[in-house]
């Protein structure tokens, strides 16, 4: 009996999605124009500079926040990538990750302030998160495609809705678990809800907001291969070349410098999240502390300033 009976559900979707290009395509041509600019400005700043220019910043960049070890690491790490000749795919593949990671964060971030802050948010955003992270990786470029076309942009775009719903989930588990008793100090002192957010709650939420961080961007690098599907360059490029050819050689090189980048990211992250005690930044921010009267905890992390907990400083007076 139900043989003879078929929900158009897909008749709708390519209705609704039919109407949408049709009525809103000045706003994504907008929105394409601007992400296109942004991944462009960011393909240049890293492929510009010589490689070894590069390599030298980003090594002094992983010394500073995790030591000597980090930064020989990814000296060496950074030139094995040279060596086999993927350096500026890799760069590619880098602005890619920074352009959907930082418009993923710029969505995830404040919308999971708010989820923290208003439980009906919170029970709206929930199974949006779950649908969203159980949607498999490909489904996203069908949209991406219809919407924005073949190239970098569309792979940008699914690679921002693959990847942004950790960063949600932990901003707001990272806020609600901050002790309510200081939230009410704060509060008893007479600071208001954005100066307590500000002041109390994101610092106090920062190591488990990093962690979404550090999510946001492994899942975005885990999404180039796809990305490169739809003409979106870089590392994927090379992989997908790869499968085509059978080139065991190629896919090795660039799946090697794909792990490479990818070790490189999470442990910088990481570190920002937590720094390392004995890191020159951590020892920095320690003696910024310790001449501000702050006490210094015995912990990797380093204790908020001394103006941020003061009373005076949160109630503005």
């Amino acid at each position: 009996m139900l043989d003879d009976v078929r929900l158009p559900l897909g008749a709708g979707v390519e209705t609704g999605v039919e109407w949408i290009t049709a009525n809103l395509s000045v706003l994504f041509d907008l929105i394409r124009t601007i992400v296109l600019g942004m991944f462009e400005a960011a393909e240049v700043a890293f492929t510009e500079p010589p490689a070894l220019v590069m390599i030298a910043i980003l090594g002094v960049v992983a010394f500073a926040v995790r030591g000597w070890r980090m930064g020989v690491g990814t000296v060496v790490g950074l030139l094995v990538v040279v060596l086999v000749d993927q350096w500026d795919n890799a760069m590619g593949t880098l602005a890619l990750t920074v352009v959907a990671a930082l418009f993923a964060l710029l969505i995830a971030i404040p919308l999971g302030i708010w989820a923290a802050r208003s439980d009906t948010v919170s029970a709206i955003v929930r199974p949006i998160l779950d649908f969203l992270q159980t949607m498999p990786a490909f489904v996203y470029l069908i949209p991406a495609i219809i919407l924005f076309g073949i190239g970098v942009v569309p792979g940008i775009i699914a690679t921002i809705a693959f990847a942004m719903a950790p960063g949600v989930r932990l901003t707001e588990l990272g806020i609600r678990g901050v002790d309510r008793e200081i939230v009410e100090a704060g509060a008893a002192f007479g600071a208001s809800p954005g100066r307590i957010l500000r002041q109390i709650q994101l610092p106090l939420a920062l190591p488990t907001i990093m962690t979404g961080v550090n999510q946001i961007i492994m899942l975005s690098l885990s999404m180039v291969v796809i990305a490169a599907m739809v003409g979106a360059g870089g590392l994927g490029q090379d992989i997908v070349q790869a499968l085509q050819r059978i080139d065991v050689g190629l896919g090795f090189e660039a799946g090697l410098s794909v792990v490479i980048l990818a070790i490189i990211l999470d442990r910088l992250t990481n570190a920002l999240g937590s720094l390392q005690r004995h890191s020159p930044l951590a020892r920095l921010r320690s003696r910024r502390v310790a001449a501000a009267g702050a006490p210094t905890p015995a912990t990797g992390t380093v204790a908020p300033a001394a103006a941020e907990t003061d009373p005076a400083a949160l109630t503005g007076r």
